[in-house]
């Protein structure tokens, strides 16, 4: 069995849009007629560029290759151009096609992904989710309103959800990490503590934060954040300095977590050797892949760390999130999206049941891409998947920040 032919699908999910402005979806074909679908989880450049380099890492690494071969394909990849360290972009392209690939063995074998990589350890993964706009709320108020966010996060419990996340403490900018303003401690505060009033000792609370502070600023927060007990601090300093991230892991009695920029388990491997983290939250179509990913599980198992899949894309990405969390004795929690796009793109062939995911046991990653819906949604849009805020740290007015793909009315 050989691998034979590449496409690659760019969709944007309507509106609202959540999951980014769009998702990279590549689709393999083998000499026996086997398709696997992956997702590419990269932002770096534009998606008309990311075609160009997908399409160059697998005729140059994967084409006419055994998808078995999966370790083969990373050397080369992780290899080229006389590199041997983590590159973002490369990586990304090459971890949709490490996807795609599992998907394929599976297929060919008839059994899931997690039965190729260590077997079903965990009969269901806990779920949790981001705490979006429910219907009453306004798409822009909703962002800095403590009681809408307290509202919404009283819904997903009644769902079943037992984690929420939320980021309130204002822009993540090109600048580096910022000081935040004291409205932006104020805020964060409000927020913990209406959720927590909301939610009591059911759910868990998830501050996430992306890399926007400096050191001591982040310290300045995570002290303030301490009386509402969040499970986590998500990136709480820029990731390129791991060492001012474990200045903040033991300045602050709240759990670091850290992972959604990192890729293969060198960058990963850091984290851990210096204390940087304690949750790693890999997106596995940026990170390396689900073959990657098990080895920085296992690295994560020897520190005592736990994993945390992180997911802001498509659902392909999430059915490998599952897949690697299904074979794991450290998983703590995946991320999720629930959006009706998400679920028809799958076919529904995936889905959180009050509070949890069921690896599936159909073969490969477990789902059925709606490949005429993929398309039917192109992306027209000349923006990155996520873009980083320009302007500095409001210290006047106060910062309204929806992250770097906001939502739009629909």
């Amino acid at each position: 069995m050989k691998l034979r032919d590449l496409d690659i699908i760019v969709t944007a999910p309507p509106a609202p849009g959540w999951g980014g402005r769009y998702w990279i979806l590549v689709k393999l074909t083998t000499d026996t007629g086997i398709t696997g679908w992956g997702e590419c989880y990269a932002a770096s450049v534009g998606p008309e560029a990311m075609r160009a380099v997908i399409a160059d890492v697998f005729e140059r690494h994967m084409h006419d290759e055994n998808p078995e071969n999966i370790e083969l394909m990373f050397r080369r990849a992780y290899s080229s151009g006389f590199t041997q360290r983590p590159d973002l972009t490369v990586m990304g392209a090459f971890s949709g096609l490490e996807i795609a690939c599992w998907d394929i063995l599976g297929k060919d074998r008839d059994r899931p992904v997690h039965a190729l990589i260590g077997g079903r350890m965990n009969d269901r993964i806990r779920a949790y989710t981001y705490l979006y706009p429910l219907a009453q709320h306004n798409l822009t108020d909703f962002w800095t309103s403590a009681d809408q966010a307290a509202e919404s996060a009283a819904e997903m419990l009644r769902q079943g959800y037992t984690a929420v996340k939320f980021d309130p403490a204002g822009p993540y900018t090109m600048r580096g990490g910022h000081m935040p303003a004291m409205s932006d401690i104020t805020q964060s505060v409000a927020f913990c503590r209406a959720i927590r009033d909301a939610v009591g000792d059911r759910a868990d609370l998830l501050f996430g934060t992306h890399g926007q502070f400096t050191t001591a600023g982040a310290i300045r927060l995570g002290q303030a954040l301490e009386p509402y007990s969040p499970l986590w601090f998500e990136e709480p300093v820029p990731p390129d300095n791991l060492s001012e991230m474990a200045r903040v892991a033991d300045a602050v009695r709240i759990p670091v977590a850290t992972g959604e920029r990192l890729c293969t388990k060198a960058e990963f491997g850091a984290v851990l050797r210096t204390g940087a983290a304690s949750i790693l939250q890999p997106a596995l179509g940026r990170a390396g892949g689900i073959w990657e990913m098990k080895k920085v599980a296992a690295l994560a198992e020897v520190s005592n760390a736990q994993m945390a899949p992180h997911l802001y894309a498509g659902p392909v990405e999430w059915a490998a999130n599952i897949q690697l969390a299904a074979s794991i004795p450290n998983i703590l929690m995946a991320e999720t999206i629930e959006t009706p796009f998400h679920s028809a793109l799958i076919k529904a062939s995936l889905k959180v049941e009050d509070g949890f995911v069921t690896p599936p046991e159909n073969a490969g990653l477990g789902i059925e891409v709606d490949e005429d819906l993929a398309r039917a949604h192109p992306y027209r849009g000349d923006g990155l998947h996520l873009q980083m805020q320009e302007d500095p740290c409001n210290y006047v007015d106060g910062n309204s920040f929806q992250g770097g793909a906001p939502a739009t009315e629909g």
